[in-house]
């Protein structure tokens, strides 16, 4: 579980550049922000400009069968995904917590961070940010911004708290994901949250079984293979 928003954590972004918000309301006409942003910048900018964004429902969630708890604002940044940022990592997590205290720490603002999902061991999926946005989850901007985050209730040096359901429940969660968005089952493209470049934890540890959990993405997919159906 991440204790840095992508605000505090490590970014392979330089530092100064300007930001989108910053760009389209500077006040310099469509002309000036093609000379001043570029065209990859505006890319992922038009959906701020008003009207333009896609529809939002209060609760509304990504993955049929899961609870809502909206995380906080502070805890997330607005975005519209796959838009502005393609998706193509799945960051995997261990809350190092309870259920419970992992939800209300989501829901603080001065946590200032977040996961699009939480799996408890009994099998249930909570969901805290929309797909659509940005959760600081990883420590790193650059992979907050093209991941999705699932959070596991436990602990790393618990292995009874890896339960088949959980193991069963996310692995549905997960190829739901790669299925939408086209990522390939691998471990390119699923990482640990210890993987993250620049990150300071250590979960989902050891006791986490790769190989079981990827095979189960797989079997969700039908494809005994390395990737998702696009």
């Amino acid at each position: 579980m991440t204790k840095q928003a992508d605000k505090g954590g490590t970014t392979d972004r330089k530092p100064a550049r300007r930001t989108r918000r910053a760009v389209l309301f500077g006040g310099l006409g469509v002309l000036g922000i093609a000379a001043v942003a570029g065209r990859e910048e505006i890319g992922r900018a038009w959906w701020l400009l008003p009207g333009v964004s896609k529809p939002r429902k209060e609760g509304e969630i990504d993955y049929p069968g899961a609870g809502w708890t909206a995380a906080s604002p502070a805890n997330w940044r607005l975005a519209d995904r796959p838009d502005d940022y393609r998706v193509d990592r799945i960051v995997v997590h261990v809350t190092q917590g309870g259920f419970a205290s992992s939800v209300q720490a989501f829901r603080n603002p001065f946590h200032k961070a977040s996961a699009h999902y939480i799996v408890n061991q009994d099998g249930h999926v909570e969901q805290l940010v929309r797909e659509l946005d940005v959760a600081f989850h990883a420590g790193n901007r650059s992979m907050n911004e093209r991941s999705i985050g699932i959070e596991h209730v436990g602990f790393v040096d618990r292995p009874k708290d890896f339960t088949d359901a959980m193991y069963a429940s996310s692995a549905r969660l997960a190829a739901d994901i790669c299925r939408r968005y086209g990522i390939p089952v691998d471990r390119r493209h699923f990482l640990g949250h210890s993987e993250v470049p620049g990150a300071d934890h250590t979960d989902p540890g050891p006791l986490w079984d790769w190989d079981r959990y990827l095979g189960l993405v797989r079997a969700e997919l039908g494809t005994p293979g390395r990737t998702a159906p696009s």
